[in-house]
């Protein structure tokens, strides 16, 4: 098969679960199937359960991983809603791994009908095509606060108010393409990075609701009896990245009273388990090479105690 997607940190992703020889393992965010495929290759006797919103996704990982039978199954659907229905349908006890790869696939940047890429004829950045909110609603019907809230909130830009009111005084944009060019002389970035980078990444957070799924997400794993099993998130975005550095470090606290709590009342046996990587790891400089969307991953990994 054409494989229209290269998985990043994929060596490291393998050592994250080299010593799992059973079991299953969950992948969140199954794509083109390329982290899945590389596990059920090199762990014979697990099995995978892939979720993703993306239709066409689904169906070409369906034919991808069609060789290894029972051992791979798919489910549709936002992986934190997906994930609670997994629960009610398996032993938890069975469970040794969770992936989630937090991020666009090369495939769908490339496609240039999902308005997702910089040069696209269109505004939708929708990674559920059957979604109702669309690039084009948020740029184009969204209020000026609301614009405001999204750039602040998501692009962290020094300028957000001056870029919203930009957007709302020229609008309608009928594409990504003519949104980054009419914005471009607002904004800023690196000699690498396209200058509408942090713009169009605000919108697609937006659309696609990304930072309230993952947050969503570890929640729903953090209320899950889990034991022996290994997490691993890999993030595109500070603010992502943030959001599991926080949930690991509040995963492995004995106590959590507030802070201002004058002596523990919880019993301080809350902890869950321990962090892995006390730092991100991040690509190596071969693997940013061949892969320049690689260079802003960073995977964390937390292991739940047995």
């Amino acid at each position: 098969m054409n494989i229209p997607h290269i998985p990043v940190l994929s060596d490291e992703v393998l050592q994250v679960f080299e010593d799992i020889e059973d079991g299953v393992i969950i992948d969140c965010t199954l794509g083109y199937g390329g982290h899945s495929s590389l596990l059920l290759s090199h762990k014979p006797n697990i099995k995978i359960i892939g979720i993703d919103q993306d239709q066409s996704a689904i169906d070409f990982s369906t034919r991808r991983l069609k060789e290894f039978g029972d051992r791979i199954s798919i489910k549709k659907g936002r992986f934190s809603n997906v994930i609670k229905d997994i629960m009610q349908n398996i032993d938890i006890l069975s469970i040794r791994g969770i992936l989630a790869d937090i991020g666009v696939s090369s495939l769908q940047l490339d496609q240039k009908q999902r308005g997702f890429s910089f040069e696209s004829d269109n505004l939708d950045m929708r990674m559920d095509n059957s979604a109702e909110l669309s690039a084009f609603d948020v740029v184009n019907r969204y209020s000026l606060w609301q614009l405001e809230q999204v750039l602040y909130k998501y692009a962290e830009m020094k300028n957000y108010k001056q870029v919203a009111s930009f957007i709302v005084n020229n609008r309608p944009f009928v594409s990504a393409k003519e949104l980054s060019d009419k914005t471009k002389h607002l904004l800023r970035s690196g000699k690498k990075i396209h200058p509408a980078t942090l713009l169009m990444q605000a919108i697609r957070i937006e659309v696609n609701q990304e930072l309230t799924e993952l947050g969503s997400l570890l929640d729903e794993i953090g209320m899950m009896k889990l034991k022996n099993t290994r997490v691993a998130i890999i993030s595109f975005h500070s603010l992502e990245d943030r959001i599991v550095k926080q949930t690991f470090h509040r995963w492995r606290q004995k106590c959590i009273c507030p802070p201002e709590a004058l002596r523990c009342t919880c019993k301080a046996n809350h902890k869950k388990g321990n962090i892995i990587t006390k730092k991100p790891i991040m690509a190596s400089e071969s693997e940013v090479r061949q892969n320049a969307r690689s260079r802003s991953a960073k995977l964390r990994v937390f292991e739940f105690e047995q």
